[in-house]
């Protein structure tokens, strides 16, 4: 164990965490490595106190950033010479080093304290699912809360969950849902019977110009 934790101080009630990050965004994720790191998620938590728990994470390389953050965030740093401003886009981060961009997000999140290192430290970030706690530790699996949503109603027609997330209020989504489907099918069926009518009118329209072609012409 000394080993693989190098200069870490361990609480009494400190545990060894695992989570999977594939298919994770990367902020929600972050946030609840943090709390973990922190120890928040303990009732003994105390804030000068470190009683947080080792967190590994696997399959770092998997994970994902809303929208067009890959090419929209970017990471600055300066040299310390004149005109030393660099920059890199979060996919070019990623793709040089699959745990930086977890890593800058989780570091971030904490608070800037004496605590803040001793915090890193306990952070183990591997690229794939291969990681050197297997079988040296008891691993707890961290479980990721439900994601909440809000839904676009007209965005998703059909007004069904997507996998992972649950409803802010389900009491009103329910309730909004059902309404929702209820004006579809109002929608539906007044369009079927436009449809009819609009059939009607046209056999009609076909049966006078049949007459008007079979009525005797006077010359």
């Amino acid at each position: 164990m000394a080993e693989i934790l190098r200069n870490v101080q361990l609480h009494e009630t400190a545990r060894f965490r695992i989570i999977d990050a594939k298919g994770q965004v990367v902020g929600r994720l972050a946030s609840q490595i943090a709390t973990s790191l922190m120890g928040k998620d303990k009732p003994t938590w105390r804030p000068h106190v470190d009683c947080g728990d080792v967190v590994v994470v696997v399959n770092s390389r998997h994970v994902e950033l809303t929208r067009n953050k890959w090419d929209q965030k970017t990471y600055k740093w300066h040299t310390g010479y004149m005109g030393g401003l660099k920059e890199r886009k979060a996919k070019d981060e990623h793709s040089r080093d699959p745990t930086s961009v977890l890593r800058k997000a989780v570091l971030r999140m904490l608070p800037k304290t004496r605590l803040q290192k001793k915090w890193a430290r306990k952070l183990r970030i591997f690229p794939d699912e291969q990681h050197e706690f297997s079988g040296k530790v008891d691993l707890v699996p961290l479980e990721m809360p439900p994601r909440n949503l809000r839904f676009n109603w007209r965005k998703h027609a059909v007004g069904e969950l997507p996998e992972g997330h649950e409803p802010v209020n389900p009491e009103v989504y329910w309730r909004k849902r059902n309404l929702f489907l209820n004006h579809i099918a109002r929608q539906e069926a007044q369009v079927a019977m436009m449809e009819r009518r609009l059939k009607r009118l046209a056999a009609e329209e076909e049966r006078l110009a049949a007459e008007e072609e079979r009525r005797p012409t006077t010359e």
